[in-house]
């Protein structure tokens, strides 16, 4: 059966992969090629305080992947990169499994402290901020990792019989698709460089289209008509009470 009619995450399309991994609460993309996932895709937990479970942080390798493909914790130590979620866990906290799940090393990208650590947390809360609005009914999230083949790639980990060379990505992409009570549809799509930044989240809004060239998958497949435009969405306007 195909998977987009199985899960309620891939309702709006499911971009290509190498393997794609279903777990309880996402599916994931994975690259062979890059070692790591080349898309997550999510619906946002609807945030409730009565059900909130404490993070997890149990890092761990998915062994659903061969151990020549995969991310090891080894890879990361000393490296000087941060273990970086793609599905956030402040994203999945319903229940225990749900949230552990954000933490298995197939929902990882070597990500600059002062990236992940700063403007990468901004977006996710403003993501769960906006999610959180009165007027949205669900909000779906695809994340994944940009490489620039005209740019040196820098590698973190060993590259022997045991252990795999993770490369890091230049940037990371969000794409953010969120319904409203009324049935409307608003999208914005974010390109945010792999590395410390005090810009504002408005600076990083691009185009749909444009992520979906620079990271070679089409995004929200399944999704048509005249009144969302995903190849011409506007920029430089973050989402307000009245979009």
């Amino acid at each position: 059966m195909d998977i987009q009619y199985t899960r309620p995450e891939t309702r709006y399309g499911v971009p290509a992969a190498d393997k794609v991994l279903i777990n309880r609460h996402y599916t994931l993309g994975y690259s062979f090629y890059f070692r790591q996932a080349k898309w997550a895709l999510e619906i946002i937990d609807e945030k409730d305080e009565d059900v909130e479970v404490e993070r997890h942080d149990n890092f761990r390798s998915d062994f659903r992947i061969p151990p020549y493909f995969r991310a090891d914790l080894k890879d990361y130590y000393k490296s000087g990169f941060d273990r970086g979620h793609l599905v956030a866990s402040a994203n999945q906290i319903d229940k225990k499994i749900q949230n552990s799940e954000t933490f298995l090393l197939s929902n990882m990208a070597p990500q600059h402290p002062g990236f992940n650590r700063v403007i990468w947390r901004q977006l996710e809360k403003s993501i769960r901020e906006l999610n959180g609005r009165e007027d949205i009914y669900e909000t779906y999230v695809i994340t994944g990792p940009i490489f620039y083949f005209d740019q040196m790639v820098t590698c973190i980990g060993e590259d022997d019989d045991n252990g795999v060379s993770l490369p890091v990505p230049h940037a990371f992409f969000k794409s953010i698709l969120a319904e409203d009570k009324m049935g409307k549809f608003h999208l914005w799509s974010f390109l945010v460089p792999n590395k410390e930044a005090d810009d504002e989240l408005k600076d990083f809004l691009v185009t749909t289209h444009f992520v979906e060239k620079v990271a070679g998958i089409e995004l929200w497949e399944n999704l048509h008509g005249e009144k969302i435009e995903k190849k011409k969405n506007k920029k430089g306007k973050l989402w307000k009470a009245d979009d």
